[in-house]
C-alpha cells in the first residue's frame, strides 16, 4: 500500500488509520516559534461519519486506502434496503438507510450516483450536487404574499425545501443536494 507524508496532506485527501478510511475535511498546517512544524487536520470517518481531530508531525506517516468509486444507478426502496446497479456489469447491490443517509430525500428512481467502495464493501453514495425534482404539494399562492417569502415544498422524492412563493404544485425545480436548498424553477 502506498504511504502518504505529513508534507503530502491536503483538503479533500482519502486517508486510511488503523484501517479505517477517512477524508480530510480541514486542514492546517502550524508553525510554532520553537520546534518542529505540524499539520492539525479534522478528518471524517466514512465508516461512522463522525469527525475527528488528528495532528501529524514530521515523519508521520498513513496509508492511501484501497478505495474504488464506480457509478451505479438507484432503482428502488424495498423497506429494508436501496438497490443499486452498476451501469457497467449490471451487479446489483442493497444499502442501508443509514449508509446512504440524509441523500435519500433527493434519491429519485433512475438516477445515477456516485458510490465509494473500500476493499470492496461499499461505504459512501454521492449524489449529484444539482438535481432537478417535481413538487408535489405546496400550499397556493394568496393575494398579498410578498416578492421575498417562502414556503414549504414536498418533492416527489419525500424531501422538503422552502421555495419561492411563485413556484406552484407540479413545477419542476432545481435543489441543491449538499445544502439542501431550492436553487431555480425548471422552465
Amino acid at each position: 500500500m502506498a504511504t502518504i507524508s505529513m508534507g503530502d496532506l491536503k483538503k479533500g485527501l482519502k486517508i486510511e488509520l488503523n484501517g479505517t478510511p477517512y477524508k480530510i475535511v480541514e486542514y492546517q498546517h502550524v508553525k510554532p516559534g520553537k520546534g518542529a512544524a505540524f499539520v492539525r487536520c479534522k478528518i471524517k470517518s466514512y465508516m461512522n461519519g463522525k469527525v475527528v481531530e488528528k495532528t501529524f508531525h514530521a515523519g508521520d506517516k498513513c496509508e492511501k486506502p484501497d478505495m474504488e468509486q464506480k457509478t451505479m444507478q438507484y432503482l428502488y426502496d424495498d423497506g429494508e434496503s436501496l438497490q443499486f446497479m452498476d451501469t457497467a456489469t449490471y451487479d446489483q447491490i442493497g444499502l442501508s438507510h443509514e449508509q446512504v443517509g440524509d441523500g435519500i430525500k433527493w434519491l429519485k428512481d433512475g438516477m445515477n450516483v456516485e458510490i465509494l467502495f473500500h476493499n470492496g464493501n461499499a461505504i459512501d453514495v454521492e449524489l449529484p450536487q444539482i438535481v432537478e425534482l417535481q413538487i408535489v404539494e405546496t400550499p397556493p399562492n394568496f393575494k398579498g404574499d410578498s416578492q421575498g417569502g417562502k414556503k414549504p415544498a414536498t418533492l416527489e422524492t419525500g424531501g422538503v425545501v422552502q421555495v419561492p412563493f411563485f413556484v406552484l404544485e407540479g413545477d419542476t425545480i432545481k435543489v441543491d443536494t449538499v445544502k439542501g436548498e431550492y436553487l431555480e424553477k425548471v422552465k
